[in-house]
């Protein structure tokens, strides 16, 4: 399979998981997957988004090598939404190295406080955030604060997630988590 002509020929959950299950057959195939999501092609690299997805769900350990390109990506603002929506859907179920939860925690922040942030960025980041905020419990009330304050101007995802956190905190439950974490050795 070359996964660049089959990322074209159709977008479908179908393919995506056609193509995921490919990737993960090989550290080969799995960078084959990666050089689409990178892709200066924006429909290449919004199709490979999906897929890479669903290939870090099936097999965490496949992504490890790529955090840092990924963590890269949530700084762009050239790229389709799906890129940045589907890194974020990564991230809230893995535990990241140490290394990367500064630059992770402010594009989180910046994905929540902005406005025109697509709802499901914005839910996935509360996620990351909140998992987060276990390690760094200085960041809650700032998490807190925020969801309070755009309470009324946002979706019921938002408002979903919002609550579960806010409940959380206030019931201080330190090992509730929203999704299973995969962690990976910082080096």
């Amino acid at each position: 399979m070359i996964i660049r002509d089959e990322i074209l020929k159709e977008h479908s959950r179908t393919n995506a998981l056609k193509i995921a299950s490919y990737a993960c057959s090989s550290k080969k195939n799995f960078k084959e997957l990666m050089q689409c999501f990178l892709d200066k092609e924006y429909r290449v690299a919004q199709r490979a988004a999906w897929s890479v997805s669903w290939a870090s769900r099936q097999k965490p350990e496949m992504i490890e090598p790529y955090i840092k390109t990924l963590v890269e990506q949530l700084k762009r603002k050239d790229v389709h939404q799906a890129v940045i929506r589907n890194t974020v859907r990564i991230f809230e179920e893995l535990e990241l190295p140490k290394a990367f939860h500064g630059e992770v925690m402010n594009a989180c922040f910046y994905f929540i406080e902005e406005p025109s942030t697509p709802v499901a960025i914005k839910s996935f980041s509360l996620t990351i955030l909140f998992n987060l905020s276990k390690q760094y419990p200085e960041i809650k009330n700032e998490l807190r604060l925020i969801i309070e304050e755009r309470w009324d101007t946002e979706t019921a995802a938002f408002k979903a997630r919002g609550k579960k956190i806010l409940k959380s905190f206030k019931t201080n439950n330190q090992h509730e988590t929203f999704f299973g974490k995969h962690k990976f050795i910082s080096n």
